[in-house]
């Protein structure tokens, strides 16, 4: 029998084409479609929202209140950021007293989320000189953000930043129980670096004496790196950067740098320079730059990473005490 071939006409091998083109290109996208949302999470300050952000990876979006370069210490919520802060999912605060802001921005706020105090499970340190009588002798003077008896400072701590780390992959399992192997994962990873980090920092202070092991920097913001790695950090400012420097507890610091022969003198990037400047002036001592304490540094700068800051800091205290 004589074989039939059936003709289609062009057009709709035309249409057939451009169906079937569709069909994948939907198909590709459905994924982008049904992507996971990011948990909206906003972290008090700069140093711990580069925290979450390292346990949270592209599965959390990050909202930071006290941007690099500002001072949580004088901070003041804005209407924007309280409205932020009652869209957000998870709120992450440093904790010991450092916010003393946070708790009148979630009751403006309305916020009912998740709230994750990162510091929880660590030993903290007394304020040096908490009692009147030694804030005097120091010359500091309570500022309207006084932390009571504790340093609130803990991050300058390596040990403790992994402390951080585990209390934030907690918080964001409670979030976002579908993200939690995730999470545990990033803080796994992250962990690790953060244990090399501590190493590095340990082998930079080991060839240094103990003696020479002595800083002056614009308010104490550096005792639990000072606990850590054996040096003594000397400030006109208490914990605070709102606390005042008095006459007596300047000309005393002065008295024990030339004494001691002090060599490193620092100011802070969230600090006001001028206290230092005068320091340097009475002393001869020439500051030897700038340190990061409460604050990261501008993204691509120096410090804009929680690890970049503490090797910043590293390199910048260990050439100063040796002179260089």
């Amino acid at each position: 029998m004589p074989t039939h071939t059936t003709h289609i006409p062009s057009f709709q091998r035309r249409h057939a084409l451009v169906a079937t083109t569709l069909a994948l290109a939907l198909g590709a996208a459905t994924p982008v479609l049904h992507a996971q949302t990011p948990v909206k999470a906003v972290a008090s300050f700069s140093i711990l929202g580069d925290l979450v952000r390292q346990v949270g990876g592209e599965r959390v979006s990050v909202e930071v209140l006290v941007g690099p370069g500002s001072d949580a210490h004088v901070f003041q919520p804005s209407p924007a950021q309280a409205r932020l802060v009652a869209q957000s999912q998870v709120v992450f605060s440093n904790g010991l007293g450092f916010e003393g802001w946070l708790s009148r921005l979630l009751k403006t706020a309305g916020y009912k989320g998740q709230q994750v105090v990162v510091s929880k499970g660590i030993q903290p340190l007394k304020e040096p000189g908490h009692d009147d009588h030694d804030h005097q002798k120091k010359g500091h003077a309570r500022g309207a953000h006084d932390h009571g008896e504790t340093d609130p400072h803990a991050w300058q701590s390596v040990n403790n930043a992994k402390v951080f780390v585990k209390n934030i992959a907690l918080g964001l399992c409670r979030a976002d129980p579908g993200g939690c192997e995730l999470y545990d994962r990033n803080a796994r990873s992250y962990t690790a670096q953060l244990d090399a980090l501590d190493g590095e920092i340990r082998a930079a202070w080991a060839p240094i004496p103990a003696a020479q092991r002595q800083v002056i920097t614009s308010h104490d913001a550096f005792a639990y790196y000072a606990r850590d790695h054996g040096v003594k950090f000397l400030a006109p400012q208490g914990v605070s950067t709102e606390s005042e420097a008095s006459a007596q507890g300047v000309a005393q610091l002065v008295r024990q740098i030339r004494k001691d022969q002090i060599k490193a003198l620092f100011v802070e990037s969230i600090s006001d320079p001028r206290l230092i400047e005068q320091i340097a002036r009475e002393t001869g001592v020439k500051p030897s730059g700038a340190l990061y304490s409460d604050s990261l540094s501008v993204p691509g700068g120096e410090a804009a990473t929680y690890i970049d800051l503490m090797r910043f800091n590293t390199r910048a205290l260990t050439r100063a005490v040796r002179g260089q």
